[in-house]
């Protein structure tokens, strides 16, 4: 029977096998004939494929979770937001309430509805990004992705089967993995990644801390604030090595005055659980003498590293650098021409928001335009309370570039909205060049201190100085007058309220 026979006959069987058959082959030319298929549905995959898909572009993105959003949704940046929000209101209704008037009476809380909370949020902002991959025309591909050449991406589904994607263009998005620690196992029950330690049953009584960086910090205090007795242990002598010495000072006080231990210039050499307790072995850094340290849980939040393993980068040569980082030229683009790299996979801060810049950039590339990311201007934010907030260099990075400086604070215990508020913790610390009043690093640690940084985001992006921001018109009262205050010390040498 011949295919006009066929048609015709609408009803038979044939045709409805005939008509699967154009369908499925339908689908599968415009799933694998593609100009981009994006490899890893974190921030910056899941963005450059919305981007992609705005310009036109046919796009695939290749996820292999079973949610969109990577690591910084599922398990990071959006469920620790919701443990911190959440056991910083009960910190906060324990300690502070009855000092503004406010009478609770017997306080507790529901640990188990703590967590729903944040599991809700987390659920809905992953349904989120699947509207928005329908609203742009991006095709969502579920299955681990892995390059077969330059033009081709082999993806394999949970249930076994494998199929191939073509397209001009791929961008490897795969994000980032828990740093294992030698010597303490993570079973994600008692030794926890922070994946674990966002998925506690319970608050432990005792809980460890491998390593005070933005993580280990985050998590002991969601935990600590919840009743936890917390030990930070920390191979360096300083909390969070990025950031401003004179901060980071500072910024551990009011931590260890919030109830934090800190073990610093330690290493944990080995950890076990034994009786239902994990036994820790430590050593100072330096050398010496083994000591011994026990609790119900420990976390080890030693830092995280690119997650490249099964994408097939050896099989087409494509070069990483010594620290398992994949190589780039300033357009995103690796050895192999049409393959091209984003976000915690390439050098550069691994935060979600850089991610996303790269992600919008390369798409931008691919595209004929001009995509760039500024990484002289990508903040970091420590959500602990206070939280820190920082951008450009710090005054020792400043000096180190050979830079004569000049630097300008202003404490929040002088600031309107602090102190009627009753959150005074903290401070603005602005970097100048001396001769050009030139930003060079603005640092704050404040509440809220997130959502200020972003001024001076703008203000170095745009080459500003101190007195461009001491003569900007700052609403009062708000916390963001003391980034205007310090910005006068700066460039006159003395705020108005100090």
């Amino acid at each position: 029977m011949v295919l006009p026979q066929i048609c015709a006959r609408r009803g038979s069987q044939s045709y409805r096998y005939l008509a699967a058959f154009l369908t499925q082959s339908r689908a599968y030319a415009s799933a694998a004939e593609k100009d981009l298929v994006v490899i890893g549905g974190g921030p910056g995959g899941y963005v450059a494929a919305i981007k992609a898909g705005q310009l036109g572009m046919s796009v695939a993105c290749v996820e292999g979770r079973g949610a969109l959003g990577g690591t910084c949704l599922n398990v990071g940046c959006i469920p620790s937001k919701a443990l911190l929000n959440s056991s910083h209101m009960y910190a906060e209704a324990k300690t502070h309430f009855a000092s503004y008037g406010i009478k609770t009476g017997e306080l507790s809380y529901d640990f188990a509805a703590i967590q729903k909370q944040k599991d809700t949020a987390v659920a809905g902002l992953t349904k989120g990004i699947e509207g928005l991959f329908k609203k742009n025309k991006v095709d969502y591909v579920k299955g681990w992705g892995k390059l077969v050449s330059g033009t081709e991406v082999e993806v394999a589904a949970a249930d076994g089967s494998t199929t191939r994607l073509k397209a001009k263009n791929i961008l490897l998005a795969t994000g980032s993995e828990v740093t294992p620690l030698p010597g303490v196992p993570i079973d994600e029950e008692k030794i926890v990644s922070s994946t674990g330690a966002l998925a506690l049953k319970s608050v432990p009584k005792e809980m460890v801390v491998i390593g005070a960086g933005y993580i280990g910090l985050e998590m002991g205090s969601v935990y600590q604030r919840l009743g936890a007795k917390v030990t930070v242990v920390e191979f360096l002598d300083n909390i969070v090595p990025s950031m401003d010495a004179e901060m980071r000072k500072a910024f551990q006080r009011i931590l260890e005055k919030q109830g934090l231990k800190f073990k610093m210039g330690t290493k944990v050499t080995k950890g076990e659980v034994v009786g239902g307790r994990v036994k820790l072995t430590l050593e100072p850094s330096k050398g010496g003498a083994a000591d011994s340290l026990e609790c119900d849980v420990c976390l080890v939040a030693i830092g995280r590293r690119p997650f490249t393993k099964g994408l097939g980068l050896e099989a087409l040569g494509i070069k990483k650098d010594a620290r398992g980082r994949v190589e780039v030229d300033s357009h995103f683009r690796t050895n192999v021409p049409t393959v091209y790299a984003i976000g915690d996979i390439i050098p550069g801060p691994m935060l979600a928001h850089k991610a996303e810049e790269d992600g919008v950039a390369a798409v931008e590339i691919m595209a004929g335009k001009h995509g760039h990311v500024n990484y002289a201007t990508v903040p970091s934010i420590c959500y602990t309370h206070p939280e820190v907030a920082y951008v450009g260099l710090t005054e020792d990075e400043a000096k180190a570039k050979g830079l004569e400086v000049k630097t300008g604070k202003f404490s929040f215990m002088a600031n309107s909205r602090a102190r009627a508020v009753g959150d005074t913790d903290g401070m603005v610390k602005i970097v100048a060049e001396k001769s050009t009043d030139k930003l060079l690093g603005v640092h704050i640690m404040s509440a809220n201190a997130g959502e200020m940084i972003h001024e001076a985001v703008l203000a170095l992006e745009y080459g500003a100085t101190a007195e461009d921001i001491a003569r900007t018109c700052h609403g009062h009262p708000t916390l963001s007058e003391a980034v205007k205050e310090a910005a006068l010390a700066t460039a006159f040498g003395k705020p108005i309220h100090m």
